[in-house]
């Protein structure tokens, strides 16, 4: 007699149990619980209103995308869509932020990244700050201001010239020859060349008005980057690239604005940095502290009239406090003594004789230098360390204003509060950018254009930020 055996093979020896409330699988200390506190704080019903679709598939909760991408930039700097589909798959804390919503694909982060977040990221960035910022009790009158180098992911009188040679030849462009065995005339072999030097101009206008007035290069698959050298390229040698000049305004090693301009010069930048702070806080910082980089007359100037303190070094900083020789050398004209008149008077006693003021290039506040010329240095016997490569009288360029500025720059970098606050600057400033590019292995931009290139590094500061927020509240509690 046969047995009915009535089998199955739809099980498995080791079979999944989860609790019901998924939070319990999460360690306490996990970042997930940190950026659930800042994001809870934040109103994001103004950014992402419905609209009320009544044809299509259900559309996916933009507050639920913000969140999950914030997340994974949050713990791994920059994060591929592809890579941030799979964690949605996988990875539990993911679930918890999408709460039962199916996970997205890379094309829905994707589209809503550059329809949705290109216009609102920054103020999100803002109120993302605002909370760590009160929380966390962030001195913003303090920043610590440094850029780095990224690369990118980078004609009228010719034409009625044309048109009086057409008119007075009376060519015909329909009876033109070409190819072999045609022999071109002289009227027409004219026509063309003027053809070809109206294409030329027409292209040099265009390149004239993309880069504009500030630039001198620009790449061609990303007309807003600039050509320039960099410290270090991937591919380990030295060239110029086409790259954006990333500033950063740091206070208490919280990233406060973040901002890339198309300029190779630091010092360019500093004012649209500034003015971002304070469009962003209401305010000016009162010590916006720099390197050498930024520590141009018109900077100094741009501080004294939004009542900021001078903590920029100049170019000739270093040099100055460190070089006793430079620093007292007799023959430079800072320190000639002067007579009873003002006069200057060098070593040799001789008078150095006002010759003219003269605008300097490019400067912006209608700064001028004074030109002065020695009487004689016939039989001056100082004038191998003087002027040695002189041929007729020395000349000196003074500015007695910018003169004034260094010293109190100096004045103010050294003192201890100074000192302070240059050390902060190098910890700061400096570290931040060691972590964004070598601890997190971002070099190099995935986005192109401006705009983007500002969506793609404020998403990155976000994550920073939120990730250094919670990294603080860790060390706070294991000193508790």
């Amino acid at each position: 007699m046969l047995l009915n055996q009535n089998t199955n093979n739809n099980y498995t020896a080791r079979q999944l149990k989860l609790p019901l409330e998924i939070e319990k699988l999460i360690d306490i200390s996990d970042p997930v619980y940190t950026f659930f506190e800042v994001m809870d704080h934040i109103d994001l019903s103004g950014y992402f209103v419905e609209k009320g679709y009544k044809t299509g598939r259900p559309r996916c909760d933009e507050q639920k995308l913000l969140k999950v991408i914030l997340f994974a930039f949050m713990e791994n700097g920059v994060c591929s869509l592809r890579k941030i589909e799979k964690l949605c798959h996988n990875d539990i804390r993911y679930m918890y932020l999408l709460d039962e919503m199916k996970a997205p694909t890379f094309a829905t982060f994707g589209n809503f990244i550059r329809n949705k977040l290109t216009a609102s990221i920054e103020q999100i960035f803002t109120d993302i700050n605002t909370y760590i910022f009160t929380k966390d009790h962030v001195d913003l009158q303090h920043t610590y201001i440094d850029g780095t180098k990224i690369e990118a992911n980078a004609i009228g009188y010719v034409s009625e010239l044309l048109a009086m040679y057409k008119e007075e030849t009376g060519i015909d462009e329909n009876s033109f020859v070409s190819g072999c065995g045609h022999r071109k005339s002289i009227q027409q072999k004219q026509y063309q060349e003027l053809e070809g030097y109206l294409k030329r101009l027409k292209t040099y206008v265009h390149h004239i008005e993309i880069c504009g007035n500030e630039r001198n290069s620009y790449s061609k698959t990303d007309q807003d980057a600039t050509f320039m050298r960099l410290k270090r390229d991937y591919m380990g040698n030295d060239q110029l690239l086409p790259a954006y000049n990333l500033q950063a305004a740091i206070c208490d090693e919280y990233i406060a604005v973040i901002d890339v301009k198309p300029y190779a010069s630091d010092m360019e930048c500093f004012v649209p940095l500034m003015e971002k702070f304070s469009r962003t806080y209401g305010h000016y910082p009162k010590y916006p502290v720099a390197d050498a980089g930024y520590g141009s007359y018109n900077n100094y100037l741009y501080c004294e009239e939004h009542g900021m303190e001078k903590y920029m070094k100049f170019t000739m900083y270093k040099k100055e406090t460190t070089d006793k020789k430079y620093h007292e050398n007799p023959y430079r004209a800072v320190n000639f003594s002067k007579d009873a008149d003002g006069n200057l008077i060098c070593p040799n006693g001789q008078k150095f004789l006002f010759k003219r003021r003269q605008h300097v290039k490019y400067n912006k506040y209608g700064r001028t230098e004074e030109l002065y010329e020695c009487e004689s240095y016939e039989g001056c016997p100082h004038k191998q360390e003087c002027c040695p490569r002189a041929c007729k009288n020395r000349t000196i360029r003074m500015n007695e204003e910018l003169t004034a500025i260094h010293q109190e720059v100096l004045k103010n970098l050294e003192s201890i509060h100074g000192a302070l606050l240059r050390m902060n600057r190098s910890i700061q400033s400096e570290g931040t950018f060691g972590v964004l590019k070598w601890d997190r292995s971002y070099k190099r931009l995935f986005r192109r254009g401006e705009k983007n290139v500002i969506l793609e590094l404020t998403l990155i500061s976000c994550g920073f930020n939120l990730y250094k927020y919670h990294n603080k509240k860790q060390r706070q509690m294991k000193v508790a």
